[in-house]
C-alpha cells in the first residue's frame, strides 16, 4: 500500500469528546504512529508512571486493549501492509492525515483479533471523520475494510507471515548468521505471543502447581499470563520475580556467590540483581537511569532482598574497590526479545548494531578493570547479532588477560543446543521447542564467561 507516512506530530492526544471505544482506538493509532514515525519504544509509551498521558488517562480495561492492538499491529505489520496493498490499487496523495495508521489499526483487529467486524469498521470511519485530511477518504476506507472483512481468510492464506513480518535487514542478517531454516524458525516464533517466566525463590514445582504453570529444565516457572501480574499469588509476598528463562542464566554462571562482592552493571530492571542477592552475594547494582534504579529498589524491597544501588554511567563509575565477580548485561539492539517487544523490529536500524557494539566494547573494557585477579566476568546481551556477542567475546580474549571459561550444558538446565563450540551460550527464540507453541521458546541471548588472570 503506497501511503506516505505523515510528518511526526509533537505529542500524542485524543479528543476528550470521543466515546470510549473510539477513544481507545485513537490512542492506539497515535501510539502506533509514535513507534513507526518517531521510533519511540513502546514500553516507554505504556509506562504507567511516565508514559503517554492520553494512554494513562484511559480506564484499565481500555489500556489493556490498546496494548494488545498496538503490539499485534507491530508484530504483524508486514502482513497488514501486504493485505491492504492488495486492496488499494492506486497510490494515495501525500496529504492523507492519519489514514494509513487508522487503516492498519483497523486491519489488525479484522485479521488477528476477536473484535466484531462491523464495530471495527464503524470506529475507523468515525476516526477518519475527525481528521481533516483523512476524512476525504472515508468512502475508500469503508470499501477497503469491508472487503478485507469478507475476504480475510483468503488474503491471509496467501501471505508468508514469517518473511513479511521480519524487516529485510534482519532477515538477511539472520540468514547469513544462522542459515535460512533457522532464520525462518526465529521469525515464526516472533509471531506467537510470549509466555510469562518467573524466577522463584524456592519450591518451583509448588509454585508451578499453584500458578497453573510448569517448571522448565532451567528451573524457571512458565505459564500463560492472565490478568495483571500483580494479582498473581506470591507477587505481593515477594516469592518470585518476572524474568525470561534465558535472562535468568547469566547470574547463575558466576557460580557460588555467597559472601562475594559482585558488580551487576546495567542492572535495571533488576532480575539479575535479585538472583545474586538471593544467592547471598554482596551485590552492587549500577545503572545510568535514576527511574530504572528506583524501580529496581522497589522490586528488591518487595522481594525482601538487599543490594547496593548506584545511579552512574558504567564507563565513569569508580567504586574504589575491585570485585570478585562482574556481570555486564550490556545495552544492545535487543533483537533477541522481539517476541516480547515487537516494536524493536520497527525502531532498530542496521547502523544501531555498529554503534552499540562499540559501546559494548568500551563497557567490557571497564568491567575488566573492576575485576580482581582471579575474578569471574560474565558478559551478556539480548541480541541475535554476532557483533554484539561472539565477536566481542573473541576480541576481549586478545585485548585483556582473560581466560575463557567454557559453559557446560548442565549449568544451564541441559540446553545442549545453546552451547557453542567456543563454550559460550547462544539461545535463540526457537530453542526449547514444546508441543504447545505459546509455551515454547526463549529470548535470544549471548553469554560469555572469563576468568581474569
Amino acid at each position: 500500500m503506497s501511503v506516505p507516512r505523515r510528518p511526526p506530530a509533537k505529542r500524542i492526544s485524543r479528543p476528550d469528546e470521543a466515546r470510549p471505544g473510539v477513544a481507545a482506538r485513537v490512542v492506539a493509532t497515535a501510539l502506533y504512529g509514535a513507534v513507526l514515525d518517531r521510533r519511540q519504544p513502546l514500553d516507554q509509551l505504556l509506562d504507567p508512571s511516565t508514559g503517554d498521558a492520553a494512554f494513562r488517562g484511559l480506564p484499565f480495561r481500555d489500556r489493556r486493549l490498546v496494548h494488545a492492538i498496538v503490539a499485534t499491529a507491530l508484530r504483524r505489520q508486514g502482513e497488514i501492509e501486504a493485505a491492504l496493498g492488495r486492496l488499494i490499487e492506486r497510490p494515495l496523495p501525500r496529504r492523507v492525515g492519519d489514514l494509513r495508521h487508522i487503516l492498519e489499526i483497523a486491519a489488525t483487529q479484522l485479521l488477528f483479533m476477536e473484535v466484531a467486524d462491523h464495530a471495527v469498521v464503524s470506529v475507523a470511519l468515525e476516526q477518519l471523520g475527525t481528521d481533516r485530511n483523512a476524512r476525504h477518504f472515508k468512502g475508500l476506507a469503508n470499501a477497503v475494510l469491508r472487503r478485507l472483512s469478507r475476504e480475510k481468510e483468503t488474503i491471509r492464506a496467501g501471505l508468508d507471515a514469517a518473511r513479511l513480518d521480519t524487516p529485510d535487514w534482519l532477515w538477511q542478517r539472520w540468514t547469513k548468521t544462522y542459515g535460512e531454516r533457522t532464520a525462518r524458525k526465529i521469525a515464526e516464533m516472533h509471531l506467537i505471543e510470549p509466555s510469562l517466566d518467573l524466577s522463584v525463590k524456592s519450591d518451583p514445582e509448588g509454585w508451578a502447581a499453584r500458578l497453573g504453570g510448569f517448571v522448565l529444565p532451567t528451573g524457571s516457572v512458565r505459564l500463560v499470563p492472565s490478568g495483571p501480574i500483580e494479582d498473581l499469588p506470591g507477587y505481593a509476598d515477594g516469592r518470585w520475580w518476572v524474568q525470561d528463562a534465558a535472562a535468568a542464566l547469566p547470574a547463575r554462571l558466576l557460580g557460588p556467590v555467597g559472601g562475594m562482592r559482585i558488580a551487576d552493571l546495567c542492572a535495571a530492571p533488576g532480575g539479575k540483581t535479585a538472583a545474586l542477592a538471593h544467592a547471598g552475594a554482596r551485590a552492587s547494582a549500577v545503572d545510568s537511569s535514576g527511574p530504572r534504579i528506583d524501580r529496581l529498589r522497589t522490586n528488591l524491597a518487595r522481594l525482601d532482598l538487599e543490594a547496593e544501588t548506584v545511579v552512574a554511567d558504567v564507563l565513569d563509575w569508580a567504586p574504589g574497590e575491585l570485585y570478585d565477580g562482574v556481570l555486564l548485561d550490556a545495552p544492545c539492539t535487543a533483537t533477541g526479545t522481539i517476541r516480547r517487544h515487537p516494536d524493536i523490529a520497527r525502531v532498530k536500524r542496521p547502523e544501531d548494531v555498529t554503534v552499540l557494539a562499540a559501546l559494548q566494547a568500551r563497557m567490557l573494557d571497564r568491567a575488566v578493570e573492576l575485576l580482581r585477579p582471579g575474578g569471574i566476568l560474565v558478559y551478556c546481551t539480548c541480541s541475535l547479532e554476532p557483533e554484539e556477542g561472539e565477536a566481542l567475546f573473541q576480541e576481549a580474549v586478545f585485548r585483556h588477560n582473560l581466560t575463557p571459561l567454557p559453559v557446560l550444558a548442565g549449568e544451564i538446565g541441559g540446553l545442549d543446543d545453546a552451547i557453542t563450540p567456543a563454550g559460550t551460550v547462544r539461545t535463540l527464540p526457537c530453542h526449547l521447542p514444546l508441543p504447545e507453541p505459546r509455551l515454547a521458546g526463549l529470548d535470544g541471548f549471548f553469554i560469555g564467561r572469563w576468568r581474569k588472570d
